[in-house]
């Protein structure tokens, strides 16, 4: 520690810290341009500026090292001189039309100028004029660059945090220019943190622009919605109607950054496309209703089918409230386990539990990756969890974390890692078990009798342990540092996840022994999976991870609800769809989410929904999944009702309210009271802050949490169970192999899931659904980048555009899953992933813009030049 004296005030501070830190620490304001917290000093806007007692000049406060004794003035006449000076030299070249620029009364050029500047210019001179017409970079960002004040933060931002290197500087002195290259940017993120930085109005909101002023709008802090990063966000409506989102330095994990889908995606809420009032089935068409007659209707449609299996799926976009309770209307009024909360793929249940249990690690990312050796399981980062991504690549450049990469998909991050392995599409277990095999080799401090008990348990033969190849991952895994892995769901996605989770479980209990201090956390790309999960949302699984065949744990919860709850085991989605597919489906009771849409095989999903005695959904938008039900119930969507998420680390966050439901929509809350009631059931407590208590009290990882604890960034949930070390090592996978292309999906950098491609904003970014390969592939092919081609499976056949990246490994195809007109579902089987496909260019005249299925159930939804369908 040192002491620093600043404006007569003495403080002790961290050796290394900056004057300007110290003095944020006593309240002194010394205004800043350049200063951004998350990066090294740049000090060049001079404004920062102080006197420092021994030094001849005045020094920037954002770059000097406070050291003992040192004595420091910040008001001096020298020194507001300076700032003085500084400012009228800004104002010499800057336009002053503040009453039409969008950053007028949050500028922070206007604000400096009130409190430091000089009342009057001493300049004459004609202003320099760059541009008479604001360029249009993108289509969410406009700049005029006749107001920027060269701070560099935007080109900072881009380069070093986010990555995309897609703005520059040209020319020097005071003719220095931000700009996109070529006028550009092309190879722009359109994430909008250059126009989050900018202190002025030069970086602008293509879509705010010209809306509203900051004093007109009413702004809610909440969390985003789009992937289980869990970014703090605050949107700004005006009249109820939603304008803008903006993102605060000090709140959150993702400190003022924000990705393309959190800054302009919002807008989905005001989508056209959203379920208005109840409907029901009448001579095979949904027709709208009052909810009385929805009621009627229901509970006649209930009472038929109430002694037949029933069961339901909730999407993981939903709060923790929302999740809780369904699981609790599924399991005391429906009288079923058969609940779930994935449509994209079954959760391997018994291999998760253990993994989470033992492993999983409820902390700040930021903490968990700090100088750890960070391994990245599957997906891609950049845009699976792009803030994600910012916080990897920061601590990669500047916090000794060191990055390894193991998946089929390359990412920006890539250039970040140490190591780097590709694997096969659906392969992340064989290379996680030749990772193991490796540590294990060298893993010298591994008593004799474990190495032989592994060897008897897993089968691998000893050649297989004391090999001579070392893996490179497994080089850096066994560097001396502490181990994080982080694991994507591409790995879930997989039939062979459960063997994937297997090896992982191996691979974390040997580091355990090596004393690596192994920790883990997921990547998901739902905003609330971790709590679906947590919530119990799964069929064998109560809530807080609690095994449904824990006869305490089920006593617990059902003398708190008052209701006994089935102690069979329940089923998965897929088994649920199959049970439909046999006739043996009373009710099925959807929330949230689309199966038919995001479920592999969409003929076998259509026809196993049709099969249903009884489809209920509940949902904010009319979905495909929506358009095949008996009973159709207008939810609130995101922002109109509050609650909390549970992001990857396990932090717990609040959801807030800041619009109201449309037209006769109701809460999520209130349609599960609305049809227990038509069961003469009652789910108590109901309302959002009693239901939290609740989860507060029953739920172990969530004990002592309240809604007023949360505060602006959350409150972490506590890991339930201690890691547990014992020999129970999986034996390592039988090695896949093919020579034909395989697909794989998941969201692409301007979408996540199908809920995104409902924003007007996200869709004037990224429109066009494509095919992605790489380019020895497509030569092979005779394909170039920008031919549209026919991807075809065993079930069906689409057209997109090809998009060729170098970077690709042969044989790896990705089509993003988040284009509806695509139905890129109808190309894969259930069972079934990656799926083997065939690329070839489409024919001149053919125009098939989306999937024709093949088999029984199939839509038509193309025809050829002759009208003939494809």
């Amino acid at each position: 520690m040192v002491r620093i004296t600043i404006d007569e005030q003495t403080l002790e501070v961290e050796a290394g810290s900056t004057v300007l830190q110290a003095a944020e620490r006593l309240g002194i304001d010394i205004p800043t341009f350049c200063y951004m917290k998350r990066l090294p000093a740049l000090a060049s806007c001079r404004m920062c500026l102080v006197e420092i007692e021994g030094q001849r000049r005045l020094q920037p406060s954002c770059a000097t090292v406070a050291t003992d004794g040192m004595v420091v003035r910040t008001n001096t006449p020298l020194v507001e001189e300076t700032r003085s000076s500084m400012l009228d030299m800004l104002l010499a070249n800057h336009p002053l039309d503040c009453p039409i620029c969008d950053k007028g009364g949050e500028c922070e050029l206007q604000n400096q100028v009130m409190a430091y500047g000089p009342r009057e210019s001493r300049f004459r001179d004609a202003k320099r004029v760059f541009h008479s017409e604001d360029i249009r970079l993108s289509p969410v960002i406009i700049m005029n660059v006749n107001r920027c004040i060269q701070c560099q933060r935007c080109v900072r931002m881009c380069e070093e945090v986010v990555g995309a290197v897609a703005l520059g500087t040209v020319e020097k002195g005071m003719d220095t220019a931000v700009t996109g290259f070529e006028g550009s940017l092309a190879s722009c993120d359109q994430c909008g943190n250059c126009v989050e930085v900018c202190p002025v109005g030069a970086l602008m909101s293509f879509p705010y622009r010209y809306k509203a002023r900051p004093w007109d709008l009413d702004e809610t802090d909440t969390v985003c919605p789009h992937c289980g990063t869990g970014c703090q966000l605050t949107v700004g409506t005006r009249k109820g109607e939603f304008m803008r989102v903006r993102s605060k330095w000090d709140e959150g994990l993702n400190r003022e950054t924000l990705c393309v889908r959190g800054r302009f995606g919002l807008d989905f809420v005001a989508s056209l496309d959203r379920i208005k009032q109840p409907m029901v089935r009448r001579d095979g068409a949904l027709v709208a209703v009052s909810w009385d007659e929805a009621g009627n209707y229901l509970r006649r449609r209930l009472s038929a089918v109430e002694k037949r299996a029933a069961g339901g799926l909730a999407s993981p976009r939903l709060p923790n409230e929302v999740l809780y309770q369904f699981q609790k209307l599924m399991r005391t009024v429906f009288r079923t386990n058969n609940i779930d909360c994935s449509s994209r793929w079954s959760t391997p249940v018994e291999t998760l539990g253990p993994l989470v249990a033992g492993f999983y690690t409820r902390a700040p990312l930021q903490e968990v990756i700090g100088d750890a050796c960070v391994l990245v399981v599957g997906g891609n980062v950049t845009e699976e969890n792009p803030v994600t991504e910012y916080l990897l690549r920061d601590g990669a450049r500047r916090r000794q974390t060191e990055l390894l990469i193991l998946s089929a998909r390359p990412s920006r991050l890539d250039a970040d890692a140490r190591a780097v392995v590709r694997v096969l599409p659906g392969g992340e277990a064989e290379s996680l078990a030749a990772v193991v095999a490796s540590v294990l080799a060298a893993g010298q401090d591994l008593p004799d009798d474990v190495l032989a008990d592994i060897v008897a348990t897993t089968g691998w033969p000893p050649a297989a342990i004391h090999g001579e190849e070392q893996d490179p991952l497994a080089t850096a895994l066994l560097g001396g540092r502490r181990v994080t892995v982080l694991v994507s769901v591409e790995v879930l996605r997989s039939p062979r996840a459960r063997a994937a989770l297997q090896q992982l479980n191996n691979l974390l209990q040997v580091l355990s022994l090596l004393g690596k201090d192994p920790k883990m956390q997921f990547l998901f790309d739902r905003a609330n999976q971790m709590g679906a999960w947590d919530m119990g949302v799964l069929p064998a699984t109560l809530p807080g991870f609690a095994a449904l065949a824990d006869g305490a744990a089920r006593a617990t919860l059902e003398q708190s609800w008052s209701a006994k709850i089935p102690s069979e085991a329940g089923v998965d989605f897929d088994a649920m769809l199959e049970l439909c597919n046999q006739g043996q489906m009373g009710a099925l009771y959807i929330a949230g989410s689309d199966p038919l849409m995001s479920y592999p095989d969409r003929a076998f999903v259509q026809r196993a929904l049709g099969a249903a005695d009884l489809l209920i959904v509940q949902d904010a938008f009319l979905t495909d999944t929506a358009g095949l039900a008996d009973v159709v119930l207008p939810a609130a969507s995101y922002g109109e009702e509050a609650g909390t998420f549970t992001n990857n680390e396990g932090r717990t966050q609040k959801v807030c309210k800041f619009r109201e439901p449309v037209a006769e929509a109701r809460g999520n809350l209130a349609i599960f009271d609305f049809v227990a009631a038509l069961q003469s059931q009652a789910l108590r407590p109901s309302a959002q802050t009693e239901i939290f208590d609740e989860i507060a009290r029953l739920v172990p990882a969530y004990e002592g949490l309240t809604q007023d604890g949360l505060g602006a960034d959350g409150a972490f949930t506590r890991a339930a169970l201690a890691p547990s070390v014992g020999r129970f090592f999986a034996p390592p996978p039988v090695p896949i192999a093919t020579d034909r292309l395989m697909l794989v999906t998941g969201n692409c950098l301007f979408h996540n899931g199908y809920l995104s491609e409902r924003s007007k904003i996200l869709n004037t970014v990224a429109d066009d659904p494509y095919v992605a390969m790489g380019a020895w592939d497509a030569a092979q092919l005779g394909l170039s980048d920008g031919d549209q081609v026919v991807v075809q499976s065993a079930q069906g056949e689409l057209t997109a555009k090809l998009k060729v990246d170098r970077r690709f490994p042969r044989g790896l195809v990705f089509i993003p899953e988040n284009y509806r007109a695509l139905r890129l579902n109808s190309l894969m089987r259930r069972g079934e992933y990656p799926c083997p496909v065939d690329v070839q260019k489409a024919h001149a005249a053919v125009e098939i813009t989306t999937v024709a299925g093949t088999g029984a159930g199939a839509e038509t939804l193309g025809q050829d030049a002759a009208g003939r369908s494809p």
